[in-house]
């Protein structure tokens, strides 16, 4: 359409027109004159309209989305931030749940042997000096620590201090090849010297080559002179193996150390050895043995004895029971037939 007086005047009668019809109907409320064309005029555009906000609703889906993913993202992450800060804090309570049986072992087992102990943490496995078997803890000179003191933890013998600084310590481990220590039998009180020998268990050499030792024997410290390196009375282990008697002066055996040296974590250093020797009083009480099972088997009836009438019943005492008879009984002075044959 041209730009002309003509079509603009026609714009503005189509304007007020308009007007004028909206104003009739609000004032017309629900009898408005213009009702029916408006609903003649839904029922021709209402599918037209439903058509297009189809066609245009996952596109609006698509916006409220991408304007709602910032906000689900940090909800997300504020979410997976819970997550872990629980399961850390579990993982924590059953940690310090392990560490207190730990502490609470060593300080029965210190108490037990009258050991004045100084409780220390292993903070680092194997030092920098060669391949020996060691762990460095968090106590040192500042501490009281001393070089050859005796260590232990609630299962017994860890080792001995070989390094001291002013807040750490160096501790040789009883499985360290290089190391030894004298040891004594339980109840037997047979000494000899345990020697370290890696992952596997201990070896112990007897002074007597011909005591009497099994499995199952436990061994404790004997201790050194002045209480330095070894304390006496402490746990080492408990014998797996006999080497059979050879004829030498001394005997081997072979004991797993009560100690699990993969897996140290609390400690104690004895800083005040025992006032008396505590012998075998630190060593654990033994397993109870299971009891043993009991079957009682009741014999069978005799076998002439008649169901439900036991044998010899109605007789009178100190009758003889009557025989049962199987045949002719033999006359007086006549000898039965088998004694006959016999004859």
């Amino acid at each position: 359409m041209r730009d002309t007086r003509e079509s603009r005047l026609l714009l503005v009668l189509l304007i007020a027109i308009a007007f004028a019809l909206i104003t009739v109907d609000i004032r017309g409320g629900e009898e408005s004159p213009v009702d029916g064309a408006r609903q003649a005029a839904a029922a021709v555009f209402g599918p037209v309209e439903n058509g297009v906000a189809a066609a245009v609703d996952p596109i609006g889906n698509a916006i409220g989305a991408v304007r709602d993913s910032g906000e689900r993202h940090d909800r997300i992450a504020a979410l997976e931030r819970e997550n872990a800060a629980l399961k850390a804090k579990l993982g924590s309570d059953d940690r310090n749940r392990s560490r207190l049986r730990e502490l609470d072992t060593l300080l029965k087992t210190a108490g037990a042997g009258q050991y004045g102990i100084k409780g220390a943490e292993v903070i680092a496995i194997g030092a920098a000096q060669g391949f020996s078997w060691t762990v460095t803890i968090d106590a040192g000179a500042d501490d009281g620590i001393e070089r050859d003191m005796t260590v232990l933890n609630g299962s017994g013998l860890v080792g001995r201090v070989t390094t001291v600084g002013p807040s750490t310590a160096t501790v040789l481990l009883a499985s360290d090849p290089d190391f030894t220590v004298g040891t004594r039998m339980e109840k037997s009180d047979e000494l000899g010297f345990a020697t370290g020998q890696g992952n596997g268990p201990l070896l112990v050499q007897l002074l007597n080559g011909k005591a009497k030792v099994k499995a199952g024997d436990r061994l404790v410290t004997f201790g050194s002179q002045a209480n330095k390196p070894f304390v006496p009375g402490v746990p080492v282990g408990e014998v797996v193996r006999v080497d059979p008697l050879g004829g030498g002066l001394t005997r081997n055996i072979y004991v797993r150390p009560y100690v699990g040296f993969s897996k140290l974590d609390i400690v104690g250093v004895v800083v005040q050895a025992p006032r008396t020797n505590p012998r075998d009083m630190v060593l654990p009480p033994k397993p109870k043995p299971a009891p043993t099972v009991t079957v009682t088997v009741t014999p069978p009836p005799p076998a002439g004895e008649q169901q439900g009438q036991p044998q010899g019943e109605g007789q009178q005492p100190g009758q003889q029971p009557q025989q049962p008879q199987t045949g002719q009984q033999p006359q007086q002075g006549q000898k039965p037939e088998n004694e006959q044959q016999g004859d």
